[in-house]
């Protein structure tokens, strides 16, 4: 099943959370900096907050989100309130954040268009993980939380990190799928509740599920060119999530549903996303 949620004609709509204390999933438009809500128990949506450009967002542990803007920034938000947590980065002072993920001690990994996988730690500080990505983006970790997906869109490549819980340092980097001649490029994804991964194909009208060797076993379409990312929601994880962008382009091109939002039955559900514990 493929219902369509809400289109907002997004441009590029992303970033896919769902909120457990709130019962709401919420998303965004990066370029113009929407922050967009959905409540599947009564079918609204409404667009909840607009400003700078917005790359990705957790939920932290109060239930604030946090949210990963221009030039590095970061900041809570709590219905419009909300404090700066790191006002930007200079090596990113041109660039967004792209896509985040919290990990299960409450950092977060955040990269940039400019290039640079960070981890936020839970004091505020930001490290410098990986430099010189082609377009980091979709993350998720492994069931056993000893391993960390990273998607490099531009070099149409998903890696998978050892990850040490102690420092949140990654390391022994290898090859997880490499979609170098098929069509579309991974963009976001997430683990199912069985280890499997979603991903979402930029270019490629899908999200395709890979088993825990990068092996594909299959493919879900929707009617949008550019899929951007997906994660699980619902009271119970049940519901699937797509994002889809395009949205202010030729529909002939990018296709009728581009710019939308959709909620899948995927016949498998997904687990809680971990929370930010970021204070400063």
């Amino acid at each position: 099943m493929l219902e369509l949620v809400a289109n907002y004609h997004c441009d590029t709509g992303e970033g896919p959370l769902w909120h457990p204390d709130q019962g709401l999933l919420y998303w965004l438009d990066i370029p113009d900096g929407e922050l967009y809500s959905y409540d599947p128990g009564t079918g609204a949506h409404e667009l909840r907050h607009e400003g700078e450009r917005i790359g990705g967002l957790t939920v932290q542990e109060d239930g604030d989100l946090l949210l990963f803007g221009e030039s590095g920034s970061i900041r809570t938000w709590n219905d419009g309130v909300g404090e700066t947590l790191v006002e930007g980065i200079p090596e990113d002072d041109d660039s967004r954040f792209n896509d985040v993920i919290a990990g299960p001690e409450g950092r977060v990994y955040c990269g940039t268009m400019g290039g640079n996988l960070y981890c936020l730690d839970t004091d505020g500080r930001l490290r410098t993980l990986v430099e010189g990505m082609a377009t980091p983006n979709g993350m998720g970790f492994t069931p056993d939380d000893d391993q960390l997906y990273v998607t490099e869109s531009s070099a149409q490549t998903i890696w998978r990190y050892d990850y040490d819980p102690e420092t949140g340092d990654l390391s022994n980097r290898d090859v997880f799928v490499d979609t170098v001649g098929r069509s579309g490029k991974p963009d976001g994804m997430t683990v199912d509740a069985t280890g499997h991964v979603w991903s979402a194909r930029w270019n490629g009208w899908c999200v395709v599920r890979h088993d825990s060797e990068g092996r594909e076993l299959e493919r879900v379409e929707l009617p949008a060119r550019k899929v951007s990312a997906i994660t699980f929601g619902g009271p119970a994880y049940e519901t699937a999530y797509v994002t889809t962008a395009g949205g202010e382009d030729d529909p002939a091109v990018e296709g009728e549903g581009a710019g939308g939002i959709y909620a899948v039955d995927l016949d498998v559900s997904g687990t809680p996303a971990f929370r930010s514990d970021v204070t400063v």
